[in-house]
């Protein structure tokens, strides 16, 4: 038996023993405490097993090599494990900030509390600055050791759980857009935050909306230097458009393909499958290419970040396929899948974008097209940065 095929067994021995078997009947419609109290439990467990943060330095609790990383993701999506939610920010956003441009204090306070269950949100976006991120009016002025923020941020997935936030805001209102702006690390417990969390068209509140009113935030809050967080804010972006693919990419490519084959091929109340239409068969073979070639790509972007080898838009290209891949998906399934597909509007809370309650999945899908920069942002990058085009003349928007 080769190394792969030992942890390939050892993780799914370990998801026989530890993945919840009721966990999509007690995660669909619980309290908010019984919601976080399941996730930081699921963290916990994956934690304790070596598997919460593969993609980690070794130091810090990772170190695991691509190829295991492939392996893990798929094996936790053949299980129907549940979905690392309210870890997802700090796994993914805050981690990559600090590892790339925290200071070692930083580095040292954050990392080992993340692994312990602290929650972060992401606060980026606002109502006047969404695709056009760099035009943000939330403000930041030097007061003493620190810093006095006042503004509004919009679309903090989960901000109403969490215990930190990555924050831009503009410490130089008369530097140019991206010259000004400064990235801080913000205690969501500071005096001053409102949270309303903003009810989505599925019912639930995965978004919502921070009110900053003259919060301190410590000077040794600032990630990197002053008027330099758009270049650091770089690094928060590429890892929710790249890295964290790879384990959604397996999601869909897994758990989500074996829900809409079964969709296909369950009778329906005429008594007929849909499969048994060409048109069908063909629809579903041609997304099965597509997730196929998706998870290649994410495993190759994964492989050449670790080297220094991945391109500019590299990460760019995998957001925009995956997003807009997931869409065709679930608007292919709430097709086939007649009326019980547009009935079915309970879903777990702990479930991915591809849990089988597929008018959620769809409606929800369209998440995807927009946080960490809108379809038409990627494309922007992805011709400019990727292909070499001329960049948009100014003013022309």
């Amino acid at each position: 038996m080769s190394d792969l095929d030992a942890f390939r067994a050892e993780v799914r021995d370990w998801c026989r023993a530890n993945i919840p078997a009721d966990w999509r009947r007690t995660q669909t419609g619980p309290s908010e405490a019984e919601f976080v109290r399941f996730q930081q439990d699921w963290f916990c467990g994956l934690r304790d097993a070596g598997y919460a943060v593969p993609h980690w330095p070794r130091e810090y609790g990772g170190g695991m090599s691509v190829e295991r990383q492939m392996v893990l993701y798929q094996e936790l999506a053949a299980a129907d494990a549940p979905r690392l939610v309210l870890a997802f920010v700090g796994i993914h956003h805050a981690a990559a900030t600090l590892l790339g441009a925290g200071t070692d204090e930083q580095r040292a306070r954050h990392l080992p509390a993340i692994l312990d269950g602290e929650i972060w949100a992401q606060g980026f976006s606002e109502p006047g600055a969404g695709s056009d991120l760099a035009a943000l009016r939330t403000s930041a002025r030097r007061d003493g050791d620190g810093y006095r923020v006042t503004g509004q941020k919009v679309w903090a997935s989960g901000a109403q759980y969490a215990d930190w936030c990555l924050l831009l805001a503009r410490t130089d209102p008369d530097a140019p857009k991206r010259k000004g702006i400064s990235y801080f690390l913000m205690d969501m417990r500071a005096p001053g935050i409102e949270v309303r969390p903003i009810r989505q068209a599925t019912g639930e509140s995965h978004f919502c909306e921070i009110f900053l009113d003259d919060v301190w935030i410590p000077a040794d809050c600032l990630v990197g230097a002053q008027n330099a967080g758009w270049q650091v804010a770089q690094r928060t972006l590429g890892a929710e458009r790249g890295l964290t693919m790879l384990e959604l990419a397996e999601r869909l490519g897994n758990a989500g393909f074996r829900w809409l084959a079964r969709t296909c091929t369950e009778p329906g109340r005429d008594g007929r499958r849909p499969i048994e239409d060409a048109a069908v068969a063909d629809r579903l073979i041609a997304l099965e290419i597509e997730i196929t070639a998706l998870r290649s790509m994410c495993a190759d972007l994964v492989r050449r970040h670790d080297t220094g080898a991945a391109g500019p838009a590299d990460a760019s290209v995998v957001k925009l396929y995956y997003s807009e891949l997931l869409q065709r998906m679930t608007d292919f399934a709430v097709e086939v899948g007649g009326l019980s597909a547009q009935t079915d509007v309970r879903k777990p809370m702990s479930g991915g974008w591809e849990s089988g309650a597929w008018a959620l999945d769809f409606v929800g899908s369209w998440e995807w097209t927009i946080p960490g920069g809108a379809s038409e942002i990627q494309r922007t990058i992805i011709g400019e940065r990727g292909l070499g085009l001329p960049r948009e003349p100014a003013g022309a928007s």
